[in-house]
């Protein structure tokens, strides 16, 4: 601690310079979530066990379409900060680096069928 200058301390960032950007985001995509959520659940959970017709008719209007990509997108992007921490809190070395470019990858791909699935269904 004796060696830390005044910038650094007044800074307050961490070794690895990135954790407090990464609650803050972790924190954003929560709050998201908490709107988000409820709006999808609300608008989906009537189309539970509807005939397909009548499913994509609702997914092709405009406030149903924007409610699951938003939902896509928070969802995935918390997911992604989420899993970043548990591998970085139990996982060392090489392994450590190589899952979570595996899981960011896996997380940014999995939003990205979504959207896309979505957008042929809304179109």
């Amino acid at each position: 601690m004796a060696f830390m200058t005044d910038r650094k301390r007044v800074i307050g960032l961490g070794s690895a310079k990135s954790g407090t950007d990464h609650f803050w985001k972790t924190t954003v995509t929560s709050v998201a979530l908490l709107v988000v959520v409820p709006m999808f659940l609300f608008t989906f959970g009537p189309l539970l066990g509807a005939p397909y017709e009548e499913v994509i008719a609702t997914l092709s209007r405009p406030f149903p379409a924007v409610s699951a990509a938003l939902m896509l997108i928070a969802g995935f992007y918390h997911f992604r900060l989420g899993i970043q921490m548990v591998i970085e809190d139990y996982m060392e070395g090489l392994s450590r680096k190589v899952a979570i470019v595996v899981m960011a990858c896996v997380s940014y791909g999995l939003m990205a069928l979504g959207l896309v699935s979505l957008a042929q269904i809304a179109l």
